[in-house]
């Protein structure tokens, strides 16, 4: 709504994508970088002219202020942060974080929180926030839950503390026409379960049958339909929720076997990969001092999940085992292809795999595909 003072917490892709949504409707909106520990004013013709958070930070002359002072003027405030901790730490992370975006808030605003939760996580968050704040939800501030992945794709329901309707939220999260739906928590967070696995189970089930697919008739069948865009790219989308999903149960159940079930299906297809790297340089009796893997994958390094980061540099240590020159790129650096080493590229996304394609011409390299086959281009 217009004049309506916004903060989002976290200089993420998702977070600054919602941001300039929220700007460009008219919205008084700040985003605040946690690396500066500063709140930048997003205007709407800056949001309008750089659409990306590199754009801006490589040419946008901004104003800044505190965060505290941005947080205490807001109504509501968005938690969309980046996370790059693993293991048990990224739950510290997290809290540390929402500590220091709550903080500040005033009675009578709005947080509304952007990161999954799994099951239950978000009666921990409603607790941490009446426990920072000492305001009581559902009474002095209001608490409401929209998990992001992209701005293409996003819930079609926010979950509210008691169910509470808010037209101005409602108006904020607005995409095309279609109005969102206010929710329960409990419900949000089935929603968002039901989706996450839904995503998964349907992954792992192609992953599963194409180990499965070993003659080259088979495999080019396979390869002439959709299977042929999915890339390992679009396996690792969402992963995070899945993992903080799992951590919601204890014990043995049948949602638990999906969940182990889906993540043991990508943990197999990462060995699978690995597998036919190693099997392709055999083939072509390549050397390991005569040979050099570049892993293309063009990262968004400002992801709200460090899924893919992490798992870029488990392929890196572990393909480094077999191979002592391995390297990646964010970007098309075609530089590293031109050695005196042959040259085995692995394509991580559709994009990463066009681009090769477009500019390796008469470069003597092998191409695999990171998708569900591993097909081999030479």
């Amino acid at each position: 709504m217009r004049g309506t003072k916004v903060v989002v917490y976290g200089l993420s892709t998702e977070g600054y994508a919602l941001a300039c949504q929220m700007a460009i409707n008219g919205s008084e909106v700040s985003i605040i970088d946690e690396s500066t520990a500063s709140a930048i004013t997003l205007k709407s013709e800056i949001a309008k002219i750089y659409p990306t958070i590199s754009s801006l930070k490589e040419d946008a002359l901004v104003s800044m202020e505190s965060i505290d002072a941005a947080i205490s003027k807001t109504k509501y405030l968005f938690f969309a942060p980046t996370i790059r901790k693993t293991g048990q730490d990224i739950k510290t992370e997290i809290n540390s974080k929402f500590k220091d975006a709550i903080s500040p808030l005033k009675k009578k605003s709005s947080i509304i929180y952007n990161l999954p939760t799994g099951f239950g996580g978000n009666d921990e968050k409603i607790s941490l926030l009446e426990h920072v704040t000492g305001f009581q939800v559902g009474k002095s501030i209001s608490y409401y839950y929209f998990p992001i992945r992209d701005l293409t794709n996003t819930p079609n329901v926010i979950g509210s503390f008691d169910s509470i309707h808010d037209e101005v939220l409602a108006e904020l999260l607005k995409s095309g026409k279609k109005e969102k739906k206010f929710v329960s928590l409990s419900s949000a967070e089935h929603f968002h379960a039901i989706e996450t696995l839904s995503r998964f189970s349907t992954l792992c089930s192609i992953l599963e049958v194409c180990k499965f697919a070993q003659d080259d008739v088979t495999k080019s069948d396979l390869s002439s339909n959709e299977l042929n865009n999915l890339f390992l790219d679009d396996m690792i989308n969402g992963l995070y929720d899945l993992k903080v999903l799992g951590s919601s149960f204890e014990g043995a159940n049948t949602l638990m076997y999906l969940i182990n079930g889906s993540i043991k299906g990508i943990d197999g297809y990462i060995k699978r990969l690995i597998d036919e790297i190693r099997t392709t340089l055999k083939k072509n009796d390549l050397k390991a001092s005569r040979t050099k893997i570049v892993l293309s994958w063009n990262l968004d390094q400002h992801e709200m999940r460090g899924d893919k980061i992490e798992l870029l540099q488990t392929l890196i240590s572990r393909l480094r085992d077999y191979i002592g020159d391995v390297e990646s790129f964010n970007t098309p650096n075609f530089d590293l292809f031109h050695s005196d080493k042959t040259t085995l590229v692995v394509a991580c996304s559709k994009s990463d795999y066009e681009s090769v394609v477009k500019n390796k011409k008469d470069l003597d390299l092998l191409l695999i595909k990171a998708n569900p086959l591993c097909d081999l281009i030479q």
